[in-house]
């Protein structure tokens, strides 16, 4: 039987769900694409209007910043987070028993 719970990335899994899993996480990576291409042609268009209104006070800047520290949030989920296993959980149970 399959159980994940995908908010926690916790999966149980028999083999023949892997293609399943490696679906979804092809799927966030091109996710991620997407986000970062938005980040990036919405944020040029920001800075154009800003260099063509004066390029005063460079307020892309605080779009950049929040919108980049969230995108560096997605990499992180997208990339390096791995899923919790079954290992992972009998570690965990083996660890509280010690205590």
């Amino acid at each position: 039987m399959e159980t994940l719970d995908e908010d926690r990335m916790i999966t149980t899994q028999p083999p023949d769900s892997e293609r399943e899993h490696v679906r979804r996480r092809l799927l966030a990576r091109q996710d991620f694409g997407s986000h970062l291409l938005a980040y990036v042609v919405i944020n040029a268009i920001l800075i154009v209007v800003w260099a063509t209104t004066g390029a005063g006070y460079f307020w892309p800047g605080w779009v950049l910043a929040g919108w980049g520290a969230v995108l560096v949030l997605h990499a992180r989920e997208t990339f390096w987070r791995r899923p919790i296993t079954d290992a992972d959980v009998d570690a965990e149970i083996r660890r509280r028993a010690g205590h």
